[in-house]
């Protein structure tokens, strides 16, 4: 392996985003990978989403809220976060003391991105009457201007705990928050973001696999567009589609959401058949092109060098972190955790 300036890269890393060093083709990152956790006292935290080496290497996988009770708890020093910056904001904002680095910084969030503090400080201050629901699939600054940050697993009891009477701004996601209004009846002011890969299934072609495969179950997570989920046999967050398949007696299922959860749903149930639902371009699966950004090669990298480090000015974080506890706390009510 090449040797790296690991003071320049740590003065470069906001430019670059990871790490450009070769790596020896003939090593063994799952054993190193392995060894550095011991050594460094870390913890590595996946999403669904990520690709299946770093799956099978995580210490924990898991959806949004998953994630974040992982990071809330865990006693690791250093928090290696394979996902995308949010995700990494989210585990800093509750671990301030602890190391969180993240394998590429340029794996963002289209949904996240889609949400400027500054517009939506804006749009806010214009509906003062008005409690702020996120999604946690936003950056802090957003969660800083929040009252309950929500998860799709958690957000409709979070809606419901409210009183009925309560005016609510529901962001970034104006299609979970449109599943949302008709699952809890309640009329809230959605933000007007999205999610490129959820917004991207193409109805046309989905009805013609299920033409092709009429005994598929089609399930979906609620980023997606009305009218795909209007024929969806079943809807849920990541982890409530998981679940969905280990314990439904279908034998196929066509899954509408990003690709790297049918790693762990053939993992559980490798008698069964996942297809991914096409999307509306020529590729023939629908991939997160920020949470793909990361590999095997740049979690080692991160790990070995501990940078791309995510920093935060405190008073942001603790701004960031009340609707956080929020959350927490109504989930936890709930029997939701």
């Amino acid at each position: 392996m090449s040797v790296i300036n690991i003071e320049n890269a740590k003065t470069n890393i906001g430019q670059v985003g990871f790490l450009d060093v070769e790596i020896d083709p003939t090593m063994d990152l799952f054993h190193e990978i392995e060894r550095l956790k011991k050594e460094k006292n870390a913890i590595v935290l996946a999403h669904y989403y990520q690709e299946p080496d770093i799956q099978d290497v995580a210490d924990y996988i898991g959806d949004s809220l998953g994630l974040a009770q992982q990071a809330e708890k865990t006693t690791a020093d250093m928090i290696v976060f394979a996902g995308v910056h949010f995700m990494a904001e989210t585990a800093k904002i509750l671990n301030p003391t602890k190391k969180v680095v993240l394998p590429d910084l340029k794996a963002g969030c289209s949904l996240a991105d889609s949400a400027p503090a500054d517009l939506f400080r804006a749009f806010k201050e214009k509906h003062p009457d008005h409690v702020v629901i996120s999604y946690i699939n936003c950056t802090a600054d957003i969660k800083a201007l929040s009252d309950i940050i929500c998860t799709s697993s958690n957000a409709q009891k979070i809606i419901e705990s409210l009183p009925a009477d309560q005016k609510i701004i529901f962001a970034p996601d104006k299609n979970l928050g449109a599943w949302l209004i008709k699952q809890t009846g309640r009329d809230m002011l959605l933000w007007n973001g999205a999610c490129i890969v959820h917004e991207i299934f193409s109805l046309e072609k989905i009805t013609r696999l299920k033409i092709r495969h009429p005994e598929a179950k089609l399930i979906a997570h609620p980023e997606c567009e009305d009218p795909l989920l209007r024929i969806a046999d079943f809807i849920g967050s990541t982890t409530q589609l998981l679940k969905y398949t280990q314990q439904d007696d279908a034998r196929s299922y066509i899954v509408a959401t990003e690709t790297g959860i049918l790693h762990q749903m053939q993992k559980s149930s490798p008698d069964k058949t996942f297809i991914p639902a096409p999307p509306d371009n020529s590729c023939a699966c629908n991939d997160c092109p920020y949470m793909k950004l990361n590999t095997l090669e740049k979690l080692y990298l991160c790990m070995e060098y501990e940078v791309p480090e995510i920093l935060m000015d405190e008073s942001l974080r603790l701004a960031a972190k009340k609707p956080i506890d929020r959350m927490l706390e109504i989930s936890r009510a709930a029997g939701l955790i």
